[in-house]
């Protein structure tokens, strides 16, 4: 469920209404007066929710699925079980934002909103630099030291002993203590979800959070994008470089190095103690292992297991990687009957 520090969750809504909404049917089965009050994920969702199936990846959830009710495209209506609800739509996912923004908005910053918000809880010892904002519900740990126009959303949580940098903008996040968050690091932006809806492309509400655990560092201009159900997390002593882009829903272990321009596409898994180098690329859904390495500039496309290393693009073991890049030099060495060199 949606963290009510950082989204309001309004009135349910009936299955009749959520039909009408989005343009789906619902099953001649079910009175149009049920109600569900949230939107969740098909593993996590239960009766007062509903939830989505969109293609083949998530069968396995829809069938044991707790949802009260799920968008599903006609074909797959076999694959949600009895007792949920189905919403019959050639646009699922479509549908289910729409369904989002109806239950859920995220708390904004109101017209009372000064630069320090009376309800925010401030421990002795915190520094505040010029022009810095603090949003209604948040709370900043003893000694932390917050740098001039830093803008701290509606509910944030900092702990003790953090930095945040000039103009660092946070929201949706709980941050451990001994934290560094540097100059214009962005936390808890949407992340990037779209799907096509019955006119174009249309965003997916993005309803989770980040959870920064101690002693992280994240670097100047780096981004950290909220989950969009789920929640994004960094974990305990992980260090992030300027300019890393890490998507919805990401997971990173413990002591883990991110070098610059490193790009973390969404639903990512990192073990504990793997090393990135700069402008290495992950695609979605890949989990690599713990204690892995990536060289500079791979482009990582599938599972990496641990303790391996990895470069090239697309990215494999490195001694392969190597020796398939010495050959490919050494073939283009050669000369052809005629003496022209390729």
């Amino acid at each position: 469920m949606p963290d009510p520090r950082f989204f309001r969750t309004l009135a349910p809504v009936s299955l009749g209404e959520l039909a009408i909404l989005t343009g789906a049917a619902l099953a001649s089965t079910w009175p149009t007066a049920r109600a569900v009050g949230r939107v969740d994920s098909l593993t996590f969702a239960d009766a007062n929710a509903v939830s989505f199936l969109a293609g083949r990846r998530h069968v396995r959830e829809a069938g044991v699925t707790q949802a009260g009710a799920c968008f599903v495209a006609a074909d797959q209506t076999d694959q949600i079980p009895n007792s949920c609800a189905a919403l019959v739509t050639s646009l699922p996912q479509a549908a289910f934002a729409v369904a989002a923004n109806r239950l859920h908005q995220p708390v904004r910053h109101g017209q009372e909103f000064g630069a320090v918000h009376s309800s925010a809880e401030i421990e002795d010892g915190v520094t505040l630099g010029p022009g810095v904002v603090i949003g209604p519900g948040a709370s900043i740990g003893r000694n932390t030291f917050v740098s001039a126009g830093a803008v701290i959303g509606p509910g944030v949580a900092i702990g003790r002993n953090c930095f945040i940098g000039a103009r660092a903008c946070i929201g949706f996040a709980l941050i451990g203590d001994r934290v560094s968050i540097h100059a214009g690091a962005v936390i808890g932006e949407p992340g990037f979800g779209a799907t096509l809806g019955p006119k174009g492309i249309i965003d997916i509400p993005q309803l989770g959070r980040v959870l920064i655990q101690d002693g992280v560092t994240i670097g100047s201009g780096a981004c950290v994008d909220r989950g969009a159900l789920g929640d994004t997390a960094i974990g305990e002593n992980t260090k992030i470089d300027n300019l890393v882009q890490i998507a919805h829903n990401v997971t990173i272990g413990r002591n883990c190095v991110l070098a610059a321009h490193t790009g973390v596409s969404g639903s990512v898994t990192i073990g504990d103690g793997c090393q990135l180098g700069g402008r290495a690329g992950i695609a979605d859904h890949v989990t690599i292992g713990a204690g892995a390495r990536i060289a500079a500039a791979a482009g990582v496309m599938s599972n990496i297991p641990a303790g391996e290393s990895w470069g090239g693009y697309p990215a494999r073991p490195v001694k392969r990687w190597l020796r398939e890049t010495a050959m490919l030099a050494k073939i283009a060495r050669r000369r052809t009957d005629g003496g022209i060199e390729i």
